[in-house]
């Protein structure tokens, strides 16, 4: 008989009632999480490399965020779906937004997800332009609805759920000379402008300036999906600021909410207007904005800007690529503090990612990049904590490949 019947029924109840995502979870009965460490039912404590999947910027349960929440809770939850009533988590959050992004981005429709935040980005594009072509990358990824399925780049994620959205083309990502398939016929080009899932793959400057020129030209709508590599994790508050571009459309989401459920999607105000009439409500959410969501995102921007935690992301990249250092590492792609370390095969990867776990230190692998593991760690990672994580890596990689 086990003699901890508790936790053997709540793993049965994981593995029985909770839909899978895939064959082999990495299972941790997580109790509790706190800055850069998740801690299990044992009181084991691992150090979360990944954020949650670049959700966790400012790291887990940070104190300013749960007081705005706590604060929140005590005023009301959902009152009515969005853009009826006026709520101030929601309006302060869209004016700090919009004062911290160039113009013409200063107009914010929140939703709840990344996925939410392209569709709605497809939508608007669409309404403005009165076309219906759209253009995307090779391995880029935007999320699993249809919608956002039918732009992402990834074949493998997409074979089973055929016939998706037509009229998708997909460029060579950072190739200038595909620019030219990009015509008047195209409501919008989407792009990651770092790309996330495929193994951390940074365009040229030249590239991206080309792209804005070209979509300029044509009348086509740039929008740039920063789910991932928003609210700082490349050292700039959004990627795009690296390349000296404006996009259309900006597309958010993951670390928003310092770890609670939000998107956006931003645009000028004359853009967003098109979704207020002809027909009204153009497009419409729930729960989107959620007030206590939204509260999260504020107290979570404010830790960004006002600890200038965005500031020292580039020295701590810096770090890592340094001490990451092993004959077997075959590429090291970095920009701040979103990683990709390329090993010969998938197979390797899948048994570092194992034993890092068996040494308490998180990672994990790409969508469209297999023989790469990810390392995201929380922007408020300290020194001492990066050469820490470094020499379990070091030794995991040791493990496996000596």
């Amino acid at each position: 008989m086990s003699q901890n019947p508790d936790k053997e029924n709540l793993r049965n109840s994981f593995f029985r009632y909770l839909a899978q995502t895939s064959p082999f979870p990495l299972s941790l009965e997580i109790q509790k999480a706190r800055g850069i460490y998740l801690y299990d039912a044992a009181g084991k404590k691992y150090m979360d490399l990944i954020s949650g999947i670049a959700v966790s910027n400012i790291g887990h349960r940070h104190p300013k965020v749960i007081k705005a929440i706590k604060k929140q809770l005590d005023k009301y939850l959902h009152v009515m779906a969005y853009g009826e009533f006026i709520q101030e988590p929601q309006a302060r959050l869209a004016e700090k937004l919009s004062m911290l992004l160039p113009y013409p981005l200063d107009n914010v429709y929140f939703v709840n997800s990344g996925t939410e935040a392209n569709e709605g980005a497809i939508k608007l594009a669409r309404r403005v332009t009165g076309r219906r072509e759209l253009i995307s990358f090779q391995n880029s990824y935007h999320g699993s609805t249809l919608g956002s399925l039918s732009i992402s780049g990834n074949e493998t994620k997409k074979y089973r759920y055929r016939p998706l959205m037509p009229g998708v083309t997909f460029l060579q990502f950072n190739d200038p000379g595909d620019l030219d398939k990009i015509t008047d016929e195209a409501a919008a080009v989407i792009i990651e402008p770092i790309q996330g899932d495929a193994g951390v793959r940074i365009p040229s400057r030249n590239f991206m300036h080309q792209l804005r020129q070209k979509c300029d030209q044509t009348g086509t709508m740039l929008i740039f999906d920063e789910v991932q590599t928003g609210f700082g994790r490349t050292g700039k508050l959004f990627a795009f600021e690296h390349f000296g571009v404006i996009p259309d459309i900006l597309t958010m989401a993951k670390a928003m909410g310092g770890g609670m459920p939000i998107g956006a999607f931003v645009a000028s105000r004359e853009k967003m207007l098109e979704f207020s009439h002809d027909p009204i409500l153009g497009h419409i959410t729930t729960f989107g904005g959620h007030p206590v969501h939204c509260a999260a995102g504020l107290a979570n921007l404010e830790v960004l800007i006002d600890d200038h935690i965005i500031d020292q992301v580039e020295e701590k990249g810096v770090l890592f690529e340094n001490l990451l250092k092993h004959p077997a590492i075959r590429d090291f792609r970095r920009a701040g503090l979103m990683m990709a370390v390329e090993f010969e095969s998938e197979e390797i990867v899948r048994k570092i990612v194992e034993k890092c776990l068996e040494y308490r230190v998180i990672t994990f692998w790409f969508l469209s990049s297999v023989n790469s593991f990810r390392l995201a760690p929380p922007l408020t990672i300290s020194r001492k904590e990066i050469k820490k994580a470094c020499r379990l890596i070091r030794k995991a990689i040791k493990d496996v490949c000596s």
